[in-house]
């Protein structure tokens, strides 16, 4: 047998030690309209996320240019900067009370029992805010179409900007503004996620909080919500619990006094080796500028935690994202 050199051998040891598997540290660039793999817009508009084996599958708004429904479009990534669109999950073809329609806000849970994928949304008339009803509907894979379950006034009551929260031990919740957006309801669901079970509370009723979005960090809840001001940036607000039944906080601010002319759409946790950071996704909606949804751009910023109870965010207009490690941070 030849012998080897010393250099041959140092490369054939280094060829044998498997690759990490973690991604490279990627950079987002706020206030900007982001791409797909096929160099199209990103419609994801109002969305949120959920993570199924090593991907960040993302679902949000895509409307036609009027602004009615057209799709739920879902992309995914590994790093959360290369989005591959995967399937309009739902369209203005999937029910006729969907043909002309408004869908907002779309949110996805996995039920572990039923093994479905449960989607929420607030579901209008294509016409005016009338309805104000929460919808649903299902799917036996992540990113397959999703089947139509109906839309509804959950017990009777009025359901605008939505969104859904699943706790450690399986319980799942859904939270909507209600009485023409001055309420802010949280409701528990059923055992697969399709139904309303028991109203929990009334948050703050009368002050007019909606796009609300649920977190939890060490055993804390956290609520971001903004206030209602149409198409216009706000001040958003945190409140945060011991329970998700229990009693919330009074509302603090957190960001400048239009969220970095942003609103909240969902508070992403990412995981890591290292660390676990929280990035608020954040819409700078194009209705501001009299422009089309389908127009908006998104804002990410890194959540910071000066304690276990409060929250600060500041404008970055780029961040470093690794999902590897979990570290998220400014640049």
């Amino acid at each position: 047998m030849p012998r080897l050199s010393a250099v041959a051998l140092l490369v054939s040891a280094l060829l044998a030690v498997p690759l990490s598997a973690s991604a490279a540290p990627v950079t987002v660039t706020n206030g900007t309209q982001f791409t797909d793999t096929s160099g199209n817009v990103v419609h994801a508009h109002g969305g949120g996320m959920i993570k199924v084996g090593a991907h960040y599958y993302w679902f949000g708004e895509n409307r036609n240019p009027d602004n009615t429904f057209k799709a739920v479009s879902v992309y995914r990534s590994t790093d959360l900067k290369t989005w591959e669109f995967r399937n309009n999950v739902l369209t203005n073809s999937s029910a006729a009370e969907l043909r002309l329609a408004n869908i907002e806000r779309p949110k996805v849970i996995y039920n572990s029992t039923t093994r479905q994928f449960v989607m929420w949304m607030h579901k209008e008339n294509g016409r005016d805010y009338s309805e104000a009803r929460a919808a649903v509907a299902t799917s036996s894979t992540v990113d397959g179409n999703y089947t139509w379950r109906g839309s509804f006034r959950p017990f009777g009551h009025m359901s605008r900007d939505i969104t859904l929260f699943k706790d450690d031990d399986g319980t799942a919740y859904m939270a909507s503004a209600a009485r023409n957006n001055a309420d802010l309801h949280l409701y528990r669901l059923n055992a697969d996620y399709t139904q309303v079970s028991t109203l929990v509370r009334v948050l703050w009723r009368g002050v007019s909080r909606e796009s609300p979005a649920f977190f939890k960090r060490n055993g804390i809840y956290f609520l971001v919500t903004s206030g209602a001001t149409n198409w216009n940036p706000n001040q958003q607000k945190y409140a945060t619990a011991t329970s998700m039944t229990g009693t919330w906080s009074v509302l603090a601010n957190v960001g400048d006094s239009t969220a970095y002319r942003s609103q909240t759409a969902f508070v992403l946790p990412v995981q890591g080796t290292e660390t676990t950071s929280y990035i608020y996704l954040g819409d700078r909606w194009a209705g501001a500028w009299n422009r089309p949804v389908n127009e908006s751009q998104y804002v990410w910023l890194p959540l910071k935690f000066p304690t276990s109870r409060t929250i600060t965010m500041s404008w970055h207009q780029r961040i470093s994202i690794d999902t590897a490690t979990g570290v998220v941070h400014g640049l």
